[in-house]
């Protein structure tokens, strides 16, 4: 693994432990629809793509011509 993957899958990972945690100490609630399920997508991918080396966004803005 490169350090940029490397980066990316800590990097989500941080987002998505952060998010827990606040869950966990009741400074926000997940279980109810809010902008936080983004921001909890956002770690996920983030982890995901530094695991797999896939990104969906990567994809697109190859597909729409950007280098």
């Amino acid at each position: 693994m490169t350090a940029q993957r490397w980066t990316m899958t800590i990097a989500g990972l941080f987002v998505l432990i952060s998010l827990g945690l606040a869950q966990w100490q009741g400074t926000i609630d997940l279980t109810k629809m809010s902008w936080l399920w983004f921001t909890a997508f956002v770690g996920a991918n983030l982890f995901q793509s530094g695991l797999t080396n896939f990104c969906p966004l990567t994809r697109i803005l190859k597909a729409a011509g950007v280098k």
